[in-house]
């Protein structure tokens, strides 16, 4: 027990950085849609954030996971050296990935914008070239404070960062804008328009975060001084090697996470929607998307603790029991979620603005197809730990070719609509052939009667729920509560007997 609850300690310490950036992140998805109030406006940070997403995955080079299985297998102070090693040695890769591609996007930045038909804004790319050389340059050392438990270094940096973000997000697209427009301290209007351009608009969303990702280099200095330039053939390859299926596992899951938003705006038909382009249906998807961000941070705190968890448990006869237990509360606790975000609609859709809102039953279908995505990263610590990385290459592209072929169909169908569900079928079936495989190979007692009871009753009530409107928030908002604390009973109920002797120190103390 002592060892689940470190997990679960790590994975809250870890959330924390996760929740609080996300949450206020999740505060800018309403700053954002309310000043810029046409949907239009926010395409090309959608599209581009989702460009970030896979520059970051070839810059990276899945190193960070290269670099946990060295970490694991040097455990003690006497292997300091050789750790040392491996941090320069799988650093030093990504520096040079990163100049050579950072480098070739700022020289081609006008042929991308017309590729991608947002011509005129080669500055963003630019900006999004450096954010992303940044961000790539802090993965290896933010790994580094994993492997180490410094989690309280990781969580500080983290949440600076993201108030950074917010505070300039402010900044420029709130001060800046209504100084500049002479709305108040008109004093200051000298001054503002010596660097504010009104003409760069959503494009300050961008700048904002590349000045504060640059702070980075001074809140981990500590570590990134401990950083020497070294590559030696035999180790760089052996990182290579191994590192390779992974980044091609992570491109094909950001793919199949992420595609869909430049697909939506090849393959939706003209006058699809009444009152909207195509770029305005990406701006709505996009943005939309973003209120999934509570299934997120669950995966995401998860992952942050689960990776130096496992692997320095590797050898452990005792971890496939370990991580079905794992697997069962992990999937227990993002059905809360989804149930929780799914039932409340009404309530988090004034977080964007009304011209935004009609995209909002996505949402369900996107917290579930990210629950069973968490549950895939959840399980696939099989062919991690057994170092059959090349199984998650395979899956991750099947789930990636699913998506493709199933937006094709379905945006022209049913729009973005169509990108939701594509995502939750390809989620689900990347899910079926990772555990198929894995019961091969990795052999692991999950209880798959536990989890799909709880996902199909939690459907069950979202899907009955939604049949009974309640215009008044004063009375859904105590309905759906009442509906979540039943289904929270019954969870309590089934699971007793795991929960009451927690329950039972607890009382105690």
């Amino acid at each position: 027990m002592s060892v689940f609850k470190k997990l679960a300690g790590d994975t809250a310490l870890y959330g924390l950085s996760t929740i609080l950036p996300r949450l206020l992140n999740f505060l800018l998805v309403s700053l954002h849609t309310y000043v810029f109030e046409k949907p239009e406006e926010l395409s090309s940070n959608v599209v581009l954030y989702t460009y970030v997403a896979f520059l970051l995955a070839i810059y990276t080079f899945g190193l960070e996971t290269a670099f946990f299985r060295a970490a694991a297998r040097l455990k003690g102070p006497e292997h300091q050296l050789e750790r040392d090693k491996s941090f320069n040695e799988t650093l030093t890769i990504v520096l040079i990935i990163t100049v050579i591609c950072t480098l070739s996007i700022i020289i081609l930045a006008p042929q991308i914008a017309g590729w991608l038909d947002y011509r005129g804004q080669e500055q963003f790319i630019t900006w999004v070239a450096w954010l992303v050389a940044i961000d790539a340059l802090m993965a290896i050392p933010f790994a580094r404070l994993r492997v180490e438990n410094r989690a309280k270094e990781f969580v500080r940096a983290k949440i600076v960062n993201v108030l950074l973000v917010v505070g300039l997000n402010v900044f420029f697209i709130v001060f800046c804008r209504d100084v500049a427009a002479g709305r108040y301290l008109t004093a200051l209007r000298p001054i503002i328009q010596k660097f504010y351009d009104p003409t760069l608009g959503a494009g300050y969303i961008f700048l904002a975060n590349l000045i504060a990702n640059a702070f980075y280099f001074w809140l981990l200095r500590k570590t990134l001084l401990q950083f020497r330039f070294r590559l030696t053939k035999a180790d760089a390859w052996a990182l290579v090697v191994y590192s390779f299926p992974l980044m091609l596992t992570t491109l094909a899951g950001l793919f199949n996470t992420l595609a869909d938003r430049a697909l939506l705006g090849s393959f939706l038909p003209d006058g699809f929607y009444a009152n909207l382009t195509a770029k305005g249906a990406i701006g709505v998807y996009g943005n939309c998307y973003k209120l999934s961000v509570f299934m997120s941070i669950a995966i995401q705190s998860f992952r942050y603790a689960a990776d130096p968890f496992f692997f320095s448990r590797a050898d452990d006869k005792d971890s496939p029991a370990l991580l079905a237990r794992v697997t069962k509360w992990f999937v227990i606790v993002c059905v809360l979620i989804w149930m929780g975000v799914s039932l409340n609609l009404d309530l988090f859709g004034h977080l964007v603005s009304d011209q935004y809102r009609v995209g909002l039953v996505v949402v369900p279908i996107l917290l579930l197809a990210n629950l069973f995505l968490g549950v895939y990263y959840n399980i696939s610590f099989w062919f991690k730990l057994s170092d059959k990385t090349v199984f998650g290459t395979y899956i991750t592209i099947a789930g990636a070719a699913s998506t493709i072929l199933l937006n094709i169909v379905l945006i022209p169908q049913l729009g973005y609509v169509g990108c939701a569900v594509a995502f939750l079928i390809s989620s689900v079936l990347m899910t079926g052939l990772c555990y198929y495989f894995g019961e091969k190979y990795y052999p692991v007692p999950y209880n798959v009667r536990s989890a799909l009871g709880y996902i199909g009753g939690a459907g069950l009530l979202i899907l009955g729920a939604s049949f009974v409107k309640i215009p008044s928030l004063w009375l859904s908002v105590p309905y759906h509560a009442l509906l979540f604390g039943a289904f929270l009973a019954i969870v309590a109920i089934v699971e007793r007997d795991t929960l009451r002797p927690g329950l039972v120190r607890l009382l105690n103390r």
